[in-house]
């Protein structure tokens, strides 16, 4: 099964993926009723995959998979297939939708197989976009298997999990060639001078998923008696958060524990902003820092780069920065953990 093949399949998947809508979907597309009984079957199996976010990860990924996404990924790697391709063992994570795709892609766009072992909150997407691709080229069925154990005798492994996991994972395949993630954050910077448009795209950012996700913005940093006025109207609109139940219960608890313990902060009937030096913030609150200077901010991110997935900003002297509205919506050449998985996997 050459490189063609392979990017081939994924783009037809990509066309499939592109083609569903939580409101109207194409129904032309042979698979578009399955898709949607999928993202029905995620809700009623995870209380926190709604329809409306199971909808977006899929798109999102569809929209990835375009020949002109794919040939500006691919263009700086050499691939060269093997007679005996390498079994790699993955290790996917499952706060939110579908976030081990990037790694099914990677390992069988390189010409490997995949043993992938799926979050139980995560399995059905998962296993079901594999099944599609394997419809669209059967040469994959002997490249892709799941397993419910932790796998053992792979060639190499990809592992994401929390900083706990993270060393179980390394006593357990640090003896083979590994990619192992920790959990990471996001960050804003503000510089008080953004637009309504701005502001809209980075409630998206902190509030897609609930925030679970490592590219969920989980602290601000801002200027120096900034106005959160503007922006706790700006979001309104993302109040609906509260009707799922688990969001509110993260939502009263938090609030709780900062009344009891007389901790300052803001509450807009949805989230808490809280003045925090840290980046990690519980689910249903937002840190934010006051800052003096840009620089400052820059050399404190630099000095924390291990912690953060990514930084979002409009400031250009900010490094590094991407756009307001894009953190869940990640190219394919933007590898977590700033760690280049085809870069490994082409170099077994």
């Amino acid at each position: 099964m050459n490189l063609t093949k392979r990017i081939d399949a994924f783009l037809k998947l990509g066309t499939a993926l592109r083609q569903i809508s939580g409101d109207q979907p194409n129904l032309s597309f042979e698979n578009s009723e399955r898709l949607l009984r999928l993202i029905q079957n995620a809700v009623y199996s995870n209380p926190w995959f709604t329809a409306d976010n199971v909808t977006f990860a899929l798109q999102s990924i569809g929209n990835s998979l375009t020949e002109k996404n794919m040939g500006r990924w691919l263009q700086p790697y050499a691939f060269h297939d093997a007679a005996t391709p390498k079994t790699i063992g993955v290790i996917m994570a499952g706060n939110i939708p579908l976030v081990g795709f990037h790694d099914l892609l990677c390992v069988l766009i390189s010409g490997h197989r995949l043993l992938a072992k799926t979050s139980s909150g995560d399995s059905s997407l998962t296993t079901t976009l594999a099944k599609l691709l394997i419809e669209i080229d059967p040469d994959f069925s002997d490249r892709i298997a799941f397993s419910d154990s932790l796998m053992k005798n792979c060639d190499a492994y990809i592992a994401t999990g929390s900083n706990n996991s993270a060393l179980y994972f390394e006593q357990y395949f640090g003896k083979y060639p590994h990619i192992i993630r920790q959990h990471r954050n996001a960050v804003a910077v503000l510089q008080g001078t953004e637009t309504e448009q701005q502001l809209s795209a980075l409630a998206a950012d902190i509030f897609r998923y609930y925030g679970l996700g490592c590219r969920n913005v989980s602290k601000l940093f801002v200027p120096k008696n900034f106005d959160f006025t503007p922006l706790l109207q700006q979001w309104e609109s993302w109040k609906f958060l509260n009707d799922n139940l688990k969001y509110f219960h993260n939502y009263t608890y938090n609030k709780t524990i900062y009344l009891v313990n007389n901790q300052p902060h803001l509450d807009n009937g949805f989230l808490l902003l809280k003045q925090d030096n840290g980046f990690a913030s519980p689910i249903a609150v937002l840190f934010y820092e006051a800052y003096e200077n840009l620089e400052s901010v820059n050399c404190l991110l630099k000095a924390h780069q291990q912690q953060l997935q990514c930084v979002l900003s409009d400031c250009p002297t900010i490094e590094k920065a991407i756009p307001f509205g894009k953190a869940q919506q990640p190219d394919l050449w933007d590898y977590a953990d700033n760690v280049d998985t085809l870069a490994f996997l082409n170099s077994l």
